[in-house]
């Protein structure tokens, strides 16, 4: 498994790593075993860097991320903030799409002090006293709508400084965006620079919209690209079957004949639709890392095998 450099920093990640959000429970609960089956899996197959966050069943995918790391001192960790738990003030079954969560209630927060409030509560729930890479999470308008002014206030103002600090004091390696947009990326890159943007279904095979501007900006600011979404919710995995789903909703008609033309284009060259989505992501001279998450040792495996397995003689074609 090779490993690259997150920007300019002493941060490095495996080219492929573990997102961490099945594990805690989206769409479908996952016992202690099963979660640690799939972990297991990922770092027999070579992967040290995973990705996790707060808002993985409300804090259940870092306080299961960290007991399974615990004494792994080679694994990469990035976690996210902005939102901040807190105990939950009445039962919670679902939340978000997180099934059977860990019981906390959560609020908004990107200003400094909330950014070091979620920052130390994930440290608790990881066992860790520093994190590799931060993230913050979901800020911008795909999120927040008409409300993310406040939001963008509240982290200019004093969250992005406080990024600055915990990097400054050591208990940070890296820190940068995670989202699923390119815009607001492009106005906090006016603000101050990023050593690194998660960037979730904006960089695949249907979806290539960070090309125009975010990847030409990034590579001139020596901004690393971690890539997630893959998949673009679903629809690269499954083709375009009945009940497709793309953009975390069902796909309309005319993403569904784009992706039919990209299935032909790809069988025609000797390669599945979802191999042809994940070396597309690997591939992709911006790419830094491809975040692979499941609940299923199988499905990672069979993932795996696909990113590594060589390409029919033309089938590059198929992938620019």
């Amino acid at each position: 498994m090779k490993w690259k450099q997150v920007g300019t920093t002493e941060a490095r990640v495996t080219e492929v790593s573990f997102g961490t959000a099945s594990i805690g429970n989206l769409y479908r609960e996952v016992d202690d075993a099963g979660a640690a089956e799939v972990l297991d899996a990922a770092w027999a197959g070579g992967l040290r860097y995973f990705d996790t966050a707060p808002h993985y069943g409300r804090g259940l995918a870092e306080q299961r991320l960290g007991r399974f790391l615990a004494g792994r001192d080679e694994a990469v960790i990035s976690t996210k903030v902005g939102r901040v738990l807190s105990p939950a003030a009445a039962p919670i079954a679902k939340a978000d799409g997180f099934v059977n969560p860990a019981q906390n209630d959560v609020r908004y927060d990107y200003s400094g002090d909330g950014i070091e409030e979620s920052f130390e509560q994930s440290c608790d729930r990881l066992g860790r006293s520093r994190i590799d890479i931060v993230f913050v999470h979901d800020i911008g308008r795909f999120t927040h709508g008409d409300g993310n002014a406040a939001h963008m206030e509240a982290f200019l103002g004093s969250g992005y400084e406080r990024l600055v600090r915990l990097k400054e004091a050591g208990r940070i390696s890296a820190f940068g965006l995670g989202v699923n947009e390119c815009e607001i990326c492009l106005e906090v890159m006016d603000h101050g620079p990023l050593d690194v943007i998660l960037l979730a279904g904006r960089l695949t095979l249907l979806d290539r919209s960070a090309e125009a501007e975010l990847v030409p900006r990034c590579r001139a600011a020596g901004t690393s690209l971690v890539l997630g979404g893959i998949f673009n919710s679903g629809i690269l995995a499954t083709g375009p079957v009945e009940g497709a789903t793309y953009g975390y909703g069902p796909a309309s008609q005319e993403v569904l004949d784009r992706v039919s033309a990209l299935q032909a284009r790809a069988e025609e060259a000797g390669l599945p639709l979802p191999t042809a989505a994940l070396q597309f992501a690997l591939r992709h001279p911006a790419t830094t890392s491809v975040l692979l998450g499941t609940a299923k040792a199988s499905t990672l495996q069979r993932n795996l095998d696909a990113l590594q397995q060589e390409l029919p003689p033309g089938a590059e074609a198929a992938l620019a």
